[in-house]
């Protein structure tokens, strides 16, 4: 039985340090709240490929949290597009601390989940901000990409040298992301599969 969307959804935004206004979704608790769980996704993605895991981890005394993260989904920017990596880093800082401020949730009181490029950059803030977070849960974190074509990286270095940042196809298929015949279709997963930006990480 399919059971996505069971709960009650809240579609909000939250300023980020830098003033961009990002996109999430909220599923407030059923009952007495005894935390929240805060999650962040693979990259090429956004919050409601996440929201089946609301109603399969069926956490009703749960607060229950997905971003988009700049450039995804409902968030503004250039698809896939972040200006650095330590602004996406901070984003999720400021994320935390709309949480805190707006819906009363303490980061002790916080399960933080995140998948694969996401679980990469929550990784990083955990490291460099140290929160204080119940538990911090990370998923095939992305901390190396395996590129099959000979001296890729090379190649993308000088493209960026010479055209600044730019798009590279992905000839990812969204049936390979998910065994949720559904999932994909709903979701519009196919439609933001099409490039994603390079720009070096220093």
């Amino acid at each position: 039985m399919d059971r996505l969307n069971e709960r009650a959804i809240i579609e909000s935004h939250f300023a980020t340090h830098d003033g961009v206004d990002l996109f999430y979704r909220h599923w407030p608790a059923n009952r007495a709240r005894r935390g929240a769980l805060v999650m962040f996704h693979r990259g090429h993605e956004h919050s409601g490929r996440m929201a089946h895991l609301v109603d399969e981890l069926d956490l009703p005394d749960f607060d229950v949290f997905a971003w988009d993260a700049r450039g995804h989904g409902r968030s503004p920017g250039e698809r896939g597009f972040s200006p650095s990596f330590g602004t996406s880093v901070r984003d999720v800082q400021t994320f935390v601390d709309h949480i805190r401020s707006t819906h009363g949730v303490a980061p002790q009181d916080m399960v933080v989940l995140a998948q694969s490029v996401g679980a990469v950059t929550v990784s990083t803030w955990a490291h460099d901000y140290g929160p204080q977070v119940r538990a911090l849960v990370i998923v095939s974190p992305a901390f190396k990409v395996k590129l099959y074509v000979p001296f890729a990286r090379p190649g993308l270095r000088l493209m960026h040298k010479l055209r600044g940042n730019f798009y590279v196809n992905s000839y990812v298929k969204s049936k390979f992301l998910t065994v949720r015949s559904n999932s994909s279709k709903s979701s519009g997963l196919k439609s933001r599969l099409g490039s994603c930006p390079y720009a070096p990480v220093a």
